[in-house]
């Protein structure tokens, strides 16, 4: 396939802008620029499918530059409800530097800052060398402007379109940079750009946009939504980031592997044939989790991943160590322990609401500490069950899980 044929097929065009865009792309050989703002110090899987199509891009030949708004960053995009809320110069700062590194740790990339180049333009020139180009109609026209109309928009937010256009054109301008991919929630942005660039140079320039990624119910995956998966491994642990996609919905996990992996369509497709005849091996999660965790946090960590994922399936918990099992089971509820009897240490630590319901439990064989099912209503909870003297993985039915930690 072409490259154009191949973005297509992966879902990677919504919006094109630019006479022979198709032509461009297939051709190689052209500057093109993804930027993002630094409102927080990592990125998040909302971003990665862009930066994978960069990278997709680069391959074919053409010269990506990436860059961090440091300028942008300090006034904040609209969304579609309401305005952002402002961050500190040295938050933004702090976060540029933190996204510069990590980019150049991931992806390769040296990234450029729209600060260096905006920081000095004064309001009588923003006005007179930029403002003018710009019909106050056609920015009203524009869909993120117009849904914010009724609830009313900053002129701030209002002026965020033609400090992107500035970028696209100063770039235009200082590096050849004739094309702007992003995600489909800037095409007004976009094209803003292109027409600032036509009208200042009468020069034409391209761009396109690539559809934001969703799960089934429409959801975006990205940091606003709440259920950010960061690209830093401190923030979103290798297991974490294996778990998730592990997790996929069927309905959406070809896709994904279109969008988040280089597999070829003979590959991708050979998968969903092998998922759709054995759906329980769940081979396309399983696949897109790998590469995912491989590309992002390299092969020993995507192992170690499968390693934990598997042994705690399989109820193999002791093959753990203390910091693994502290990773996967963070967000479930933890309790504090001294060494006592096993119906104590359910009612103390509220896995049981009552003496009753703790003998109840033990008495069922509800109740497994660290892989072993405990039955005895005498049992001693001590040290010498627990992990590195310490842990105790305490699960409640099939899938109510504990964390506790022997203190005495």
């Amino acid at each position: 396939m072409t490259l154009y044929e191949d973005l297509k097929w992966r879902g990677l065009i919504k919006d094109e802008a630019g006479e022979n865009l198709k032509e461009k792309l297939n051709e190689g050989n052209l500057t093109f620029y993804w930027g993002t703002d630094p409102s927080a110090d990592s990125l998040h899987i909302g971003h990665l499918s862009s930066l994978l199509t960069a990278k997709r891009l680069e391959n074919y030949g053409h010269k990506p530059i990436i860059l961090i708004g440091g300028s942008t960053g300090l006034i904040g995009d609209p969304r579609p409800t309401t305005e952002r809320p402002m961050i500190s110069k040295k938050e933004v700062l702090n976060n540029y530097e933190s996204l510069k590194i990590q980019i150049k740790k991931i992806f390769g990339y040296d990234t450029v800052n729209n600060y260096d180049w905006s920081k000095d333009i004064n309001f009588i020139d923003f006005l007179r060398d930029y403002g003018k180009y710009f019909n106050v109609n056609y920015m009203l026209d524009k869909d993120i402007i117009r849904r914010r109309l009724d609830t009313g928009i900053t002129y701030t937010e209002f002026s965020y379109m033609i400090m992107q256009a500035l970028d696209f054109y100063h770039l235009f301008e200082t590096k050849n940079c004739v094309m702007q991919a992003a995600g489909s929630d800037q095409w007004g942005n976009i094209t803003a750009g292109i027409d600032l660039i036509r009208k200042k140079t009468g020069k034409e320039a391209y761009g396109f946009t690539m559809p934001l990624v969703t799960d089934s119910a429409g959801n975006k995956i990205g940091k606003s939504t709440g259920n950010a998966i960061w690209l830093d491994s401190n923030k979103t642990t290798s297991y974490e980031l294996y778990q998730f996609f592990l997790n996929s919905e069927d309905e959406k996990v070809i896709d994904y592997l279109k969008i988040y992996t280089f597999l070829s369509k003979e590959e991708i497709e050979e998968i969903e044939k092998e998922q759709l005849n054995h759906p329980e091996t769940r081979i396309a999660q399983k696949t897109l989790a790998k590469q995912l965790v491989t590309f992002l946090h390299g092969e020993k960590a995507a192992l170690k991943a499968i390693e934990m994922s598997e042994a705690l399936f399989s109820g193999h918990v002791k093959s753990l160590t203390k910091k693994e099992i502290e990773d996967i089971f963070k967000d479930m509820p933890k309790f504090e322990t001294k060494e006592e009897n096993i119906v104590d240490m359910l009612v103390n630590s509220k896995i049981a609401s009552s003496k009753r319901e703790a003998r109840e439990f033990v008495s069922a064989g509800s109740i497994t500490i660290n892989e072993e099912k405990i039955t005895d209503l005498d049992k001693q909870i001590t040290k010498e069950i627990a992990i590195e003297d310490e842990i105790l993985v305490v699960k409640r039915g099939k899938k109510k899980y504990f964390i506790g930690k022997i203190t005495n």
